[in-house]
This record gives structure tokens, sequence and C-alpha cells, in this order.
């Protein structure tokens, strides 16, 4: 069964990010009281800022952060709507260039800093492509304290819009970064995730890789068949450390 996490003590509710060519959708979820709060950006799967996307940022904000999820894909369209998993999702995902993500997210933090956000303790968290995301967007900002990247993709063919992938960006990056893998992902191959690894030596940066032996692709994501208890939580909590070990919460 998915996780519900309830809003007693949020402030919860889909907002509109000002960007430079239109009002970027999202879902932003806070403590009620208090504040300025450390700020996390969550980077949604495929399938949009779903629900389980929203429930995540009320995890988060229940534990003191305000987290933010922007609709990275809604110049292209909306995978919420689409029925089928492989092809149409991907015709809309495969349209987003990697330089519009990464300014809608620059976008994102500056809406949570002109709100009841920390400019000081910034943090990026990303699932499956978001995953991705949030190895790329650790090199492009200079605003982060820390990265969490759940299986998100390391390498594979470029082209226009997609012209790197992590393992291009190893050297560039400019926050200490946490990488979750499952050993059994066959889309992410133990092999990509050891030259990962390699990459990051030989660039001595700050970032490190979890590999779960018997976790699949999308082990976090509780409403569907990939979820893996005993990773998901371990990762979860791996999180938690990482963002307090490198001064976000």
């Amino acid at each position: 069964m998915p996780i519900h996490t309830d809003a007693e003590g949020l402030d919860e509710r889909p907002i509109k990010i000002p960007t430079a060519d239109g009002e970027l959708p999202g879902y932003l979820a806070m403590p009620t009281r208090g504040g300025p709060f450390p700020v996390l950006l969550v980077i949604q799967e495929i399938f949009g800022v779903n629900d389980y996307i929203q429930d995540v940022c009320r995890r988060l904000a229940k534990a003191g952060y305000l987290a933010i999820a922007p609709e990275l894909f809604w110049r292209q369209g909306d995978p919420a709507q689409v029925k089928e998993l492989r092809a149409p999702i991907e015709d809309v995902v495969s349209q987003v260039p990697d330089s519009q993500v990464m300014s809608d997210l620059d976008s994102a933090i500056d809406f949570a800093a002109r709100g009841r956000g920390d400019p000081t303790r910034i943090g990026v968290n990303g699932f499956c492509w978001g995953g991705r995301a949030a190895w790329l967007f650790a090199s492009h900002s200079d605003r982060l304290k820390a990265a969490v990247a759940w299986y998100g993709k390391l390498a594979g063919a470029t082209e226009a819009l997609h012209p790197r992938h992590p393992v291009d960006i190893v050297g560039s990056l400019r926050c200490p970064v946490l990488g979750l893998y499952g050993g059994m992902d066959p889309s992410i191959p133990v092999e990509q995730v050891q030259r990962m690894r390699a990459a990051i030596a030989a660039a001595r940066k700050n970032a490190e890789i979890v590999l779960y032996p018997e976790a699949g692709h999308a082990f976090h994501a509780d409403y569907r068949p990939t979820y893996n208890d005993s990773a998901a939580c371990d990762g979860w909590t791996r999180l938690r450390e990482w963002f307090r070990q490198y001064g976000v919460s």
C-alpha cells in the first residue's frame, strides 16, 4: 500500500513559480509555523508531480524542510494524463531539455527563498529521471549544500537536448552527492555504477554511491511493485543524515 502522510501541522498547496516564459506549476509543503526552513527541491520521476511525489514533500515537511516539487514537464505535456507507460510518456519526457530543467530548478530556489525558505540551506533530492537531474544540478548550481540521487541514469547516448550525463560532469560537481542504486536494476547495470564510482575517485569529488544488492529500479516508489522496504528505509535514513552532515538541515 502506498504511504500516506497527513497534512496536520503543514502548509501544503499547489503553487505557481514565475519563470522567464510563464508560471511553472508545482507543489509545496512546509511546517505551518516557524522558518526560515531549509529548502529541498524534490525532482519527479517520469510520472510528474503525482501523489507519491507530493507525499514525499509532506514527509520532508514533517521533518522541518520546505519541500518544493516543480512540474518540470509542464511545457511539453502532462505525464499524469498519459495512460501508457512507455512510448507516449517518453515522447513527452524526451522533449524536455536539460537546460530548461536547470533553469526551472533555479527558479524554484528563487521562489522558496522569497518565501519562508532559507537561501543558505538548500539541497536537492531526485528520483529516477529526477535522480539524473539531481546529479546534473549539483554540477550546475553553486547554491546547493548537498544532493541525493535515487537510481538516476548515470551514462548513455547523448543528443542536443541531453548533451551530458552524470558520468560526464563528475569533475564539475559543486556539492556533495549521495547516490542510491539497486543492484538488480536492469536499466542501470552495476557496471555503470562502478564506472561512476571510478569517475568520482578519479576526480576526487565528495560523492558516495550506495548499492543495494537485492533492490531493483524505483525501490523507494511505495506505490509501485518495485518497492523494497529495506532499501527504501535505509536510503531515507541516509538521506536525512546526508543533509544534516552537509548543513542543509
